[in-house]
């Protein structure tokens, strides 16, 4: 499926001592909301860091928008970013936030702001930021980006401070914001809870190492790989074949290329569409450097 890039980034690079984030060619959808995942220190927070115009010291071209622009600065008002962490100085208060932020942001609204934190349970806060909870913490974050006008959100990780149902609501919130922008809007977030965040995910970026292993609308992928599931006296004719597999006495399941199915003919298995949660994590064992337990 052809598609605008609100981002479009080549020869992304920038080394580490022991790592080094290397993408060639990095295109981030308009109008859907796109998941990075991978492991911890894939290189996702770096990623991030370079598209919010945080670090600037790597290798490599970045455009925005439409390729229109390519100075991060300049598109600053359109873009709203959150990472980990406390975000805010630890002093402030969530009413000093709104303060602070409308100095900085000429689309701010105070009055989005403040509905935003009567619905998340903040507004009677009187804590400062660094006494907060982590999840309190996102929420505070994510009401202040939202409280702007913005095109592109850039979301490092916003799910995993959050509980459950805030984690439901915040999978609403980026539809809604997808919305409401009538496909002129854009989300980039990372997620370790590829479960919670499937259904507001329309195309994925798996990372690995510092280099993107896989990408695609989910959908695709979805149609790319098949889920296996067979008897345990197949389990060793099958691993030939499957991307991933898992087995014991009783069965054996993994993940197959459409392609490589042909394979598969004479044995007695069931075929099922794969989760995103499995495609990233059969992906994700294709190429991680962790051992696999016996």
């Amino acid at each position: 499926m052809e598609f605008t890039e609100v981002i479009n980034g080549r020869d992304l690079k920038k080394k580490f001592k022991g790592f080094a984030l290397d993408i060639p060619s990095l295109k981030i959808p308009k109008g859907f909301a796109t998941a990075l995942i991978g492991e911890n220190g894939a290189g996702k927070t770096t990623l991030f860091h370079i598209l919010a115009g945080i670090r600037l010291d790597y290798k490599g071209s970045l455009t925005y928008f439409d390729e229109r622009e390519r100075d991060v600065e300049k598109v600053k008002e359109r873009l709203g970013y959150t990472g980990p962490g406390c975000y805010f100085l630890p002093h402030w208060t969530v009413d000093q936030v709104a303060e602070v932020s409308g100095l900085l942001f000429d689309t701010f609204h105070r009055e989005r702001y403040e509905k935003l934190c009567q619905e998340l349970g903040l507004w009677e806060e009187k804590k400062s930021v660094g006494k907060l909870s982590d999840g309190n913490r996102m929420k505070l974050a994510l009401a202040a980006v939202l409280a702007r006008d913005t095109d592109c959100l850039l979301l490092d990780e916003p799910a995993s401070p959050l509980d459950p149902l805030m984690r439901d609501r915040l999978c609403q919130m980026i539809r809604n914001y997808l919305a409401e922008g009538a496909g002129e809007r854009s989300v980039f977030f990372s997620t370790h809870n590829v479960a919670d965040m499937e259904n507001v995910t329309d195309y994925c970026i798996i990372l690995e190492h510092g280099s993107i292993v896989e990408q695609g609308f989910v959908e695709d992928l979805k149609e790319k790989y098949v889920l296996v599931k067979g008897e345990a006296g197949d389990g060793d004719r099958a691993r030939r074949v499957l991307y991933s597999f898992s087995g014991g006495r009783y069965g054996f399941e993994g993940l197959c290329l459409a392609q490589n199915l042909e394979g598969l003919a004479g044995m007695d298995v069931r075929m099922e569409t794969p989760t995103l949660s499995q495609i990233c994590v059969a992906v994700m064992q294709a190429h991680t450097d962790l051992t696999r337990a016996c």
